[in-house]
């Protein structure tokens, strides 16, 4: 995944999108809303990547005290942002940040799988998150096993080595089965075990759910369907339950084991092209959720089965596939009238990228996300990709954004 960060997997995916230009925003500098009041409460959220130490720590084996001075910095940096909500990714690759019972340590941490640390690092995130005004949400990847086929180079007590009729072999990597009854109640089980032990404020999935389309590939379910989907129109119905069951099962969970903890996805910015379906968005995307990933992430919202929704709207304002001032409104029509909190995800890693579009070059593309998405009183914040992005800056577009809109603290939402 290039960079090998859920993100870098996205854009892997984008790269499908309809390239029929891609109409880039002007980049001349706007006036600065300068003293625009802002809402008492809103997300001001960063995720901080640790699936192949895309974030933190900066490379597997160092002490644990480096490692927890990294991580402190993170959270540090994020205060002097004025943000105030960390998505801190603690089940990258079927593993744990934290003493689990269910699945080894991470390889991220020692550069052994299942090696300890000798610390514990959620543990830890959560309290210097709390002794800072932060909010931290746990991070999970719900069936990814490893970025690669290899199961002998799990270690030898992992779950997937013990069951590996729950393992399917996909585009280069490993993934849990979402058809199994089993593993979905093995994955929330490894998930909830988080959730059970720590205060966190939060439980955020992120994008994966079956696996983004690979061509000429296939994913597996056979044996899983023949047995389970009697019923069902089709394999993609019958996938979309998978995975809907999951969402309800797991929010339910949270609420039996912690009342008051949000549950949050950050699905990719497009449900479905209006081409395919009129309820969709005006986007012309080489990827949809609905169809490609299983994931119907309008219906989450719609029926309140979630807490909050960020969808990765990783596009610039004016770029013809997906056009980010064209998703706006629809994502705010998905939620008006809903008890779903909506929230932008912000592409920061674009910024200054010369491989991107002209738009990004400008450090106040970001900013202009912002102006534009304080027009829609559906969307109560933006989450920043990435920790990393957050605290190197190169074009200065984060520092543009804090100018521009971070003026003032804002408490976290509710």
């Amino acid at each position: 995944m290039g960079r090998l960060s859920r993100r870098a997997f996205a854009m892997a995916a984008l790269s499908t999108l309809a390239t029929t230009g891609s109409a880039a925003a002007d980049t001349g500098h706007e006036p600065r809303p300068a003293g625009r009041p802002r809402a008492v409460n809103e997300m001001r959220g960063v995720w901080l990547a640790t699936v192949a130490n895309r974030d933190w720590p900066s490379r597997p084996g160092l002490t644990p005290a480096q490692q927890r001075t990294e991580l402190i910095a993170h959270l540090d940096t994020a205060v002097r942002d004025r943000l105030n909500t960390v998505m801190f990714q603690v089940r990258p690759t079927a593993d744990a940040l934290w003493p689990s019972p269910y699945e080894p340590w991470s390889q991220y941490l020692t550069g052994t799988q299942g090696v300890a640390p000798g610390w514990d690092p959620l543990k830890t995130a959560v309290e210097e998150a709390h002794v800072r005004g932060l909010r931290l949400h746990a991070w999970f990847n719900p069936y990814r096993i490893a970025n690669n086929t290899d199961l002998t180079k799990l270690v030898a007590s992992h779950p997937a080595r013990k069951h590996p009729d729950w393992v399917v072999a996909y585009g280069g990597k490993l993934y849990y089965n979402p058809g199994l009854p089993q593993v979905r109640a093995f994955v929330e089980d490894a998930i909830l075990d988080a959730v059970k032990k720590y205060p966190v404020d939060g439980v955020h999935f992120d994008d994966y759910f079956y696996p983004y389309p690979v061509a000429g590939q296939t994913f597996d379910d056979d044996a899983a369907y023949d047995k389970y989907g009697g019923g069902f129109a089709d394999r993609a119905a019958w996938r979309r339950d998978n995975i809907d069951k999951l969402i309800r099962e797991t929010a339910a969970r949270i609420q039996q084991i912690r009342p008051g903890t949000r549950f949050g996805v950050s699905p990719f910015g497009v449900w479905r092209n209006i081409a395919t379906d009129p309820r969709g968005s005006d986007t012309r995307a080489g990827v949809q959720t609905y169809d490609d990933l299983c994931a119907d992430t309008r219906k989450w919202v719609r029926e309140n089965w979630i807490d909050y929704i960020v969808p990765q709207l990783y596009w610039n304002i004016g770029f013809a596939a997906a056009d980010y001032a064209k998703l706006l409104p629809w994502w705010a029509e998905v939620a008006r009238g809903t008890k779903t909190r909506l929230y932008a995800g912000e592409a920061l890693y674009k910024a200054g990228d010369p491989a991107q579009p002209a738009a990004w070059q400008d450090p106040a593309e970001l900013s202009r996300h912002l102006t534009l998405a304080a027009k829609y009183p559906q969307f109560g914040g933006h989450v920043f990709f990435a920790a990393r992005d957050v605290a190197v800056d190169p074009a200065g577009a984060m520092a543009r954004v804090v100018a521009d809109h971070y003026q003032q603290s804002a408490k976290p939402p509710r």
